[in-house]
């Protein structure tokens, strides 16, 4: 007994020492690991090294953050002060910079890429000039986080849309994420039976949702998601001039839902001022959570733009916000005033697992109750109008077609094609009025279409789009900004904070347009920088083409269609225009390349 409780003794004294002991052991074990994978072999081992030289990277940044923050203050505080004191006309000169440097690059891109990209630049200024003009206090707007988070966008959209490197990297976390998510068929095939797919939403698209909803409780859990999303709203807090509370929270949108990132800064939610609160609706109705990502991938829309869209649309809600409502008071919670995030209440990891599991049992239901409703309520309108066009002769009428004609200018703008601008303005009005996930689902329906090949048009209407207008549309439908999710944040945040009731009703309709607008600028953007390739399949684009009575325009895609087809012909005298190529796509295309070859 006298030993134990020497020992004990020992262990109380010693404490800390014994856990940097037991770190030390097992960080020394785990980079041995490291060491042994990657000289076994490095390639494969790529993602591991990567991920471990971040890790060190961050903790050297904490430690160093932690310890000596006077100092480094201190060591910049020069450079600060001569900015502040020349900022005058400093800030001409680089607004100058950045116009001729936009010029520039535009004139050409467009020579090289074409006119569509111009399109969506116009959008872009568009929609900044409507937001201005129906703005709370158009008098009162401060054009920094504006600009900046504009300019965040379009380096984040550079990085990943027009880098090889970016765009590897994005594609590699898309198909990573799609690799982890189809755990939960395992799940889903133990519950449901070996047939579960045979009922594709409700046993195979729903049960990923309550797979994402355990993972992100296990990592709140453990104080990884606090620290991502803290580092994320520190980034656009220093470049956009925001205040702390609506940075985290917009960064807390981009991994979990509207009505749970307030959470995160629930403390502070009774002393913030009017803009923040309007900026704290915005970016929940700007971006989706993470829990459902994982069910718009399972639909076949693209994991890698759906990422992108929900991180380029974080710098956008707070952008929209601060120019549809403008700060006019002081904000009381302020970078010196220290923001500790909520953390989790499960006390193992396991609990922590349990309660995402339960939790997601509502979003899940939610989702279900709601498509039920909503797609039933659709087939009826579409059947009444459908009735009343037929009194004047025109039984197409529907309410995709409706919304269409109300969307189709604001589709355009964004850079979609014309001949899609329908289609898409269709799918705007489904995710405005209903939800999003009744419009990922018509959007996956003419992706399918598209990749199975076949007529373009059916009896004159048009079966899928072009690889640019479906990347667009992707971009533009990734929110939440809905009829539908107004009372869900009016009532989420009003049991948050009680005292801010009348400011949250008051502000929630203007938060949802400003979202809907984050969510179509991110879609400018992505247009303005989205360079596909060929948007269908060479023999049915060629059939397309020279199928119809008038002979097609010389365009980039019909000249390397062409060229592949007689690249892929061989040096033999027999030449048989078989295989998915016929007789009209051979002559169309002698005739765009001129060529004197034998198989013309």
């Amino acid at each position: 007994e006298k030993k134990y409780d020497k020992a004990c003794e020992f262990c109380k004294k010693h404490k800390t020492r014994i856990h940097y002991v037991i770190y030390g052991i097992l960080i020394t074990a785990y980079l041995a690991v490291v060491i042994a994978a990657c000289s076994l072999n490095f390639q494969r081992a790529l993602p591991l090294f990567i991920i471990t030289v971040l890790a060190i990277f961050f903790i050297c940044w904490d430690f160093l953050i932690a310890k000596y923050e006077d100092r480094i203050a201190a060591f910049f505080s020069p450079g600060r002060s001569y900015l502040e004191k020349h900022w005058f006309w400093l800030k001409w000169v680089l607004c100058a910079a950045l116009i001729i440097t936009i010029i520039c690059w535009l004139i050409f891109d467009t020579a090289k890429q074409g006119s569509c990209q111009l399109i969506s630049f116009g959008g872009l200024v568009m929609y900044v000039l409507l937001t201005f003009i129906f703005s709370k206090y158009p008098t009162r707007v401060t054009w920094r986080p504006v600009f900046s988070g504009i300019g965040m966008q379009f380096i984040l959209g550079l990085l990943i849309l027009r880098t090889k490197v970016g765009f590897d990297v994005f594609n590699w976390l898309g198909t990573q994420i799609q690799t982890f998510l189809e755990y939960s068929d395992t799940g889903a095939k133990f519950v449901f039976g070996e047939k579960y797919t045979d009922h594709f939403f409700a046993f195979k698209v729903l049960p990923i949702v309550v797979f994402f909803s355990t993972v992100m409780s296990m990592l709140y859990h453990v104080g990884f998601m606090q620290w991502l999303v803290g580092k994320v709203g520190w980034i656009m807090q220093i470049f956009m001039g925001t205040t702390p509370v609506e940075s985290l929270v917009a960064a807390g949108n981009i991994f979990v839902g509207q009505t749970e990132s307030p959470l995160l800064v629930r403390p502070y939610l009774p002393y913030i001022t009017k803009s923040e609160l309007h900026a704290v609706m915005t970016a929940g109705f700007s971006t989706i959570a993470g829990s459902v990502l994982g069910a718009y991938i399972s639909f076949g829309v693209s994991s890698s733009h759906l990422l992108t869209a929900s991180v380029m649309s974080a710098p956008a809600s707070l952008a929209t916000s601060k120019l549809f409502w403008p700060e006019t008071e002081k904000p009381t919670v302020t970078l010196r005033s220290g923001l500790q995030m909520a953390k989790g209440e499960s006390k193992n990891l396991l609990e922590a697992a349990s309660q995402g599991a339960s939790t997601s049992i509502l979003l899940v239901a939610n989702i279900a109750v709601n498509l039920i409703s909503f797609l039933a309520l659709l087939a009826f309108l579409d059947s009444a109008l459908s009735w009343v066009g037929n009194l004047f002769d025109y039984p197409q009428l529907n309410f995709e077609n409706i919304c269409a004609y109300v969307f189709m200018p604001f589709s355009f703008m964004m850079g979609v094609d014309w001949e899609d601008s329908f289609i898409v303005g269709g799918l705007l009005g489904y995710k405005t009025f209903f939800n999003e996930f009744v419009a990922y689902e018509r959007l996956s329906k003419l992706i399918h279409n598209r990749e199975k090949g076949g007529n373009m048009y059916i009896n004159g209407v048009k079966q899928y789009m072009t690889v640019r207008s479906e990347v667009i549309a992707t971009y533009a439908l990734c929110g939440f900004a809905n009829f539908g999710s107004l009372g869900l944040v009016i009532g989420g945040l009003t049991s948050i904070a009680p005292s801010k009731k009348k400011e949250i009703a008051g502000g929630a309709f203007r938060a949802m347009i400003a979202g809907t607008v984050a969510c179509f600028m991110t879609a400018c953007v992505a247009g303005v920088l989205t360079v596909p390739g060929l948007e269908v399949p060479c023999h049915i684009l060629l059939g397309n083409a020279f199928n119809s009575t008038d002979f097609p325009a010389n365009s980039t895609e019909l000249v390397e269609c062409c060229q592949k087809l007689f690249t892929s012909v061989n040096h033999s005298q027999e030449i048989f225009p078989g295989g998915n190529y016929n007789l009209s796509s051979w002559k169309g295309c002698c005739q765009i390349l001129d060529r004197p070859a034998f198989p013309c």
